[in-house]
């Protein structure tokens, strides 16, 4: 028996499959992975002045990753020099991440980048229909976080999604 989909149902799965090809959020960026990027941005925001750096457990939870993940990924940053660990002087065991220089200095770059690549894109739609588009991802994402029917929800991160 074949699946009869009705034309707007179709038109937005298209539209889904389309924007997913774009690839437009697995770019390098800097020559670095969008995750990478994504743990720089965490301790960057994570991070207050007087602190000695945030740990894997807490950028895991920000992030919704696992932490072996979080380790795989700080030993690349660390490895590039973008980051560095800091250890606590009264327990060994906690050990703080923070941003180097350079760490911060691709940080800005990648946000500068990111904010390029939306004002083209806002350039190109039109301030209304970009609002519009705001909205309706934001819409969806509910949509599918929380009511999508007889659709399981699972925790995946992208680095098991491959």
């Amino acid at each position: 028996m074949d699946v009869i989909i009705d034309p707007p149902a179709q038109k937005l799965m298209q539209a889904f499959m389309q924007f997913n090809k774009a690839h437009w959020h697995r770019r390098t960026i800097l020559g670095f992975k969008p995750s990478e990027i994504r743990v720089l941005f965490c301790i960057k925001k994570g991070i207050h002045a007087d602190s000695s750096g945030m740990k894997i457990s807490e950028i895991s939870k920000h992030l919704q990753v696992t932490a072996p993940s979080i380790t795989q990924l700080t030993k690349s940053l660390e490895a590039n020099g973008l980051i560095e660990r800091h250890f606590d002087p009264t327990d060994r065991r906690i050990v703080g991440i923070k941003l180097t220089e350079k760490g911060e200095t691709i940080t800005q770059q990648a946000a500068n980048t990111f904010t390029v690549s939306m004002n083209g894109l806002i350039d190109y739609l039109g301030e209304e229909k970009s609002n519009q588009l705001a909205e309706l991802l934001a819409s969806a994402t509910r949509y599918f976080n929380e009511e999508a029917p007889g659709v399981e929800h699972t925790n995946c991160n992208e680095e098991e999604l491959g």
